[in-house]
């Protein structure tokens, strides 16, 4: 299933493609204070869902973040962790990775980067 909701901004568009028990968030645009509740919206639906285990926010496209759209992102982790979920990073631009970074919140998140990286130090 997939599904699209532009903001009438345009400022940010969501997509969400689920399967089983794991959905892809892609967002393009700008995750701010106007766009941060529909993002907030979207996240919260599924992780709402029973059988979701890992939610991954595509950010490849996602040009600009500011404090309420990380908080939506912190608030979205909380929710996440205490459902037994994972909250998966993927595709993070410079911009929002030196945000997360600069607020000492970007190792509270997994990326798809970290995880493998883990992944191959628990083999050897």
């Amino acid at each position: 299933m997939s599904t699209a909701k532009p903001n009438p901004n345009c400022e940010l568009s969501i997509k969400v493609t689920d399967s089983d028990a794991d959905a892809r968030v892609s967002l393009s645009g700008r995750l701010s204070i106007d766009t941060s509740p529909a993002v907030r919206d979207r996240l919260l639906a599924i992780l709402g869902q029973k059988l979701i285990s890992t939610v991954t926010i595509d950010m490849a496209e996602l040009s600009y973040m500011d404090c309420s759209g990380l908080a939506t992102l912190v608030e979205s982790l909380k929710i996440a962790r205490s459902r037994n979920a994972t909250l998966l990073f993927t595709g993070l631009r410079d911009g929002p990775r030196y945000f997360l970074e600069a607020t000492g919140l970007f190792y509270l998140f997994q990326t798809a980067r970290r995880r493998a990286d883990s992944s191959v130090s628990k083999a050897s």
